[in-house]
């Protein structure tokens, strides 16, 4: 089985809180990719509580975003329409994606943020499933910088993760 694996493409991340241009850039890309992939397709969505400012990450990044059922929270307007599954995750990485895609013969990624929340998820998938090829379409993706952005790239060609360019 091939997978999509379609990380964070929440409103928050886009126009919201922590949104930025180079996420609204990528939207048509991750929209075209999603409309043509020949196989099954996962969203994740980063999952924050009323308590966020108080948890390790809060405090790191003092900016509420994605808190549960706020408009932030949800997939983008263009996404919705292709959104039939859907693993909540209250970290950067999902432990629970993994078994989801038990079955997996290769799993590509796309999605925000390339040097968070996409490289924390690639990397979890690579060391669970050494053996399946997966790859990381850089035209999909977005960084917090482009320099973070490409760092994340290297990172994952470090470790066999291959990079569409």
């Amino acid at each position: 089985m091939k997978y999509l694996i379609v990380v964070d493409m929440q409103d928050d991340f886009i126009t919201g809180s922590l949104g930025s241009k180079l996420a609204e850039a990528i939207v048509p890309n991750v929209v075209e990719k999603v409309k043509n992939f020949d196989g099954k397709v996962i969203f994740t969505r980063d999952t924050h509580f009323a308590d966020y400012m108080n948890t390790q990450e809060g405090k790191k990044l003092p900016v509420e975003h994605c808190i549960k059922d706020t408009d932030g929270w949800q997939i983008c307007d263009e996404l919705k329409p292709y959104v039939n599954e859907i693993v909540d995750k209250i970290t950067f990485g999902s432990v629970e994606l993994p078994k989801m895609v038990s079955d997996a013969e290769e799993i590509e990624l796309c999605g925000l943020c390339t040097d968070i929340c996409v490289i924390s998820n690639a990397m979890i998938l690579k060391a669970t499933y050494p053996e399946v090829k997966i790859t990381v379409d850089s035209k999909c993706c977005a960084g917090v910088s482009v320099e973070s952005h490409n760092t994340a790239l290297d990172a994952m060609k470090a470790v066999q993760i291959e990079v569409l360019e």
